[in-house]
């Protein structure tokens, strides 16, 4: 029985990586996976029919690649709130840079493990971000912009440009309460107005904006 749990397709050209995803998950108290594709135009077919909560995400995939994938089903209003986890093999940076521009809620490696898949799902379902600690910190630093083309945390408050410096540190919202001593209920207020400012659609597009905008290293206004 489903009912209350979070909802997961998996996209995967893989049967293997989808029976193993598929025992990862259905494993947690909280998690069921509702259903599978095994190429890109299968996961569109699959993510409009089923609605699912999480959609994790391979990349190289027979007739749509997942990047296209997860393009289409984020700019579509019928599916904009699904959350998609980009789970690829490949540890490329332009990956994991055009995921997180297209709205993913996070990217990680095959190799990372159960635990962190399973985190993945959680962490995307409760509006927090997970990137395979392998590439978070060089992917974020390569997104930094030239001083010369900083100045984008004017665009923000002072509080929202430390919130935007936090996430780009990889923070939960619950870690950005305790450092900034507000609620994580104002933690999430500001986030959804610095995402209306800057229309960006998730914390992990705020990450990236921060780390290209100089606002990453913003440190904490008392």
């Amino acid at each position: 029985m489903s009912q209350g749990k979070i909802r997961v397709v998996v996209a995967d050209d893989q049967p293997d990586v989808r029976s193993a995803f598929r025992l990862v998950l259905d494993s947690q108290p909280d998690i069921v996976v509702a259903g599978e594709a095994a190429d890109g135009e299968a996961a569109l077919e699959v993510a409009r029919h089923l609605r699912p909560d999480v959609v994790l995400m391979d990349v190289r995939m027979p007739c749509l690649d997942g990047l296209e994938v997860t393009r289409q089903l984020l700019q579509d209003p019928r599916t904009s709130d699904i959350r998609v986890v980009v789970v690829t093999t490949f540890d490329l940076d332009e990956y994991v840079a055009q995921a997180l521009r297209l709205g993913a809620c996070g990217f990680l490696l095959k190799r990372s493990g159960p635990t962190l898949l399973i985190e993945s799902v959680r962490a995307a379902m409760s509006g927090d971000m997970l990137i395979s600690p392998q590439v978070t910190v060089r992917l974020l630093r390569h997104l930094r912009a030239p001083d010369s083309a900083r100045g984008g945390q004017s665009v923000l408050s002072r509080r929202e440009a430390e919130i935007a410096a936090q996430v780009a540190q990889g923070k939960t919202n619950a870690q950005i309460a305790a450092e900034l001593f507000i609620s994580a209920g104002t933690v999430k207020t500001h986030l959804a107005n610095i995402g209306d400012k800057l229309g960006i659609r998730n914390r992990v597009g705020v990450a990236a904006w921060a780390w290209e905008n100089g606002v990453a290293g913003v440190g904490r206004q008392d």
